[in-house]
């Protein structure tokens, strides 16, 4: 392939896919494989929006005297919320000077760096989800306007969330908002016993299981202390237990910490919280998973772009986003503030 001559322009074109795929499956898809990221196939044909809704049943059986006919459970219809469809894509052009000028390695990099920005783009916008979970909408690098609300119209995180059949609230936000330590951990989950409530009010264990944070490297190390030492990490004495050693599986999301166009920002560089992959309620709708597409075919022919002679090689890809309700994750901006 180091001489892409038209003779083995069929070959490159072939070799094509191979190249864009490596670049593809170098996309660490860290929230999309979490667990936390509830994922569903949306065909072909079906429409482009799909609503989900929550519906929880009280906690607790009743009492049935002899011979007495049961009790039915109280039913109580949630919050809802409706996923919507978008398609990204991007396009390369293959020159027909790189094509006959041996320029091989600058052909692989396009190619291989075209398989990254679709599963870069998804990973995204599921991680600002996370990351701009303070506030109801926020507006895309494509200049988009994105409701990120969930059922009760409140941000993903905040300290009054309500549910449909009680006046009782709930927050997910940790008070003062201390950086991780164990403390704090500790803190986030009676924060988590003490908020954990069903539409009906009643109060429910959740199984929080994932530790979430960004990729600050103090935040990562004192995670990584709190969850692989054998011994308690806040004590001199090597005989004292670690009670937080794999309790939780610790999930580093890198894109979080960033703004609309995926550029540094640091004043979420501390976010961390848990999370119970049991009960999340983040889907993913993928109707059109990120694939290549292409003009290929032998050089002069209507492949190839009439004005500039380029062979173009695109991505695409289709899905929504929506997260019906918060009980599953807290926060903690790791700011201090109040």
């Amino acid at each position: 392939m180091n001489d892409l001559n038209t003779s083995t322009l069929s070959d490159f074109v072939r070799n094509a896919e191979i190249l864009w795929n490596k670049g593809y499956a170098s996309v660490p898809q860290v929230l999309r494989s979490s667990g936390l990221v509830k994922e569903m196939s949306i065909p072909q044909m079906t429409g482009n929006t799909r609503e989900f809704s929550e519906i929880d049943l009280n906690e607790y059986a009743k009492k049935k005297g002899e011979g007495d006919q049961t009790s039915s459970a109280k039913v109580q219809q949630g919050y809802s919320k409706i996923g919507s469809l978008k398609r990204i894509g991007a396009e390369i052009g293959i020159t027909y000077e790189m094509r006959t000028q041996g320029k091989y390695f600058e052909i692989k990099n396009k190619l291989t760096n075209l398989g990254k920005l679709a599963p870069n783009r998804i990973a995204l916008d599921l991680e600002h989800r996370i990351g701009f979970g303070a506030a109801t909408s926020y507006t895309d690098q494509d200049g988009d306007s994105v409701d990120i609300s969930v059922g009760d119209t409140l941000a993903l995180y905040s300290t009054v969330h309500t549910v449909r059949g009680s006046s009782s609230t709930l927050r997910n936000i940790l008070a003062n908002n201390p950086q991780l330590s164990r403390g704090s951990l500790e803190a986030m989950e009676k924060v988590r016993v003490e908020n954990a409530i069903n539409q009906h009010g009643e109060k429910m264990t959740i199984s929080d299981n994932i530790l979430w944070t960004t990729d600050d490297p103090n935040t990562i190390n004192t995670a990584r202390e709190l969850l692989r030492a054998t011994a308690n990490p806040t004590q001199n004495n090597s005989a004292v237990p670690n009670v937080y050693q794999g309790k939780y599986q610790h999930v580093v999301l890198p894109r979080v910490a960033t703004n609309a166009s995926g550029a540094v920002d640091n004043s979420k560089a501390k976010f961390w919280g848990l999370a119970s992959s049991e009960y999340s309620t983040f889907m993913l709708g993928m109707h059109e998973e990120p694939h290549l597409k292409n003009n290929s075919g032998a050089a002069g022919s209507n492949a190839e772009e009439f004005s500039t002679d380029d062979i173009v090689f695109g991505v695409r890809a289709g899905y929504f986003i929506v997260i019906v309700s918060p009980t599953w994750i807290c926060v903690s901006y790791g700011d201090g503030t109040a």
